[in-house]
């Protein structure tokens, strides 16, 4: 069964082995919880799914370097973006997500990357530009970006009788 990690479990608690991490659109709730939603396709897979959606999170947290609790996320989210084998980016349209953006950016070269990044979001073109530039490949559907994590990890499926 799929493991998925959140924040704040610090992730050297987290054993090594192969794993993926959910980018994409949060936006304080504008966002649908589509980690979730995603997360629970993996049932039959022996993986990490690295959800950086933090279930106490609070937008009144100053959003500063100085405030332990603020770096603490981010630092989970940078390291987890390290530590994953493949990351799946989606970009809700309702949504800016300026760090999922900077994740891509931060991210592009690694060859480890899968976007969903659909009509109306308001720099689809930018992300269009980058994946062209960095072979990344993207997909139609956050469904089709599932179809490509399960072949991406049909070793870890585990056979159900």
């Amino acid at each position: 069964m799929a493991k998925i990690i959140q924040p704040p479990q610090p992730l050297g608690e987290v054993p090594i082995q192969r794993s993926f991490f959910l980018a994409g659109s949060i936006e304080m709730g504008k966002a649908i919880d589509w980690q979730s939603q995603v997360g629970n396709k993996f049932d039959t897979f022996d993986i990490i799914i690295w959800n950086p959606r933090r279930s106490s999170w609070d937008s009144s947290w100053e959003q500063s370097i100085n405030n332990p609790v603020f770096k603490e996320q981010v630092d989970w989210e940078l390291d987890a973006l390290d530590r994953a084998d493949a990351i799946f980016f989606h970009f809700e349209p309702q949504t800016q997500s300026p760090i999922t953006l900077m994740e891509l950016g931060l991210f592009a070269a690694s060859g480890k990357c899968i976007v969903h990044c659909p009509e109306g979001f308001w720099r689809k073109g930018n992300v269009d530009i980058v994946c062209q530039r960095y072979n990344i490949q993207q997909v139609n559907s956050i469904d089709q970006g599932v179809a490509l994590l399960k072949e991406q990890f049909s070793d870890c499926q585990k056979d159900i009788f």
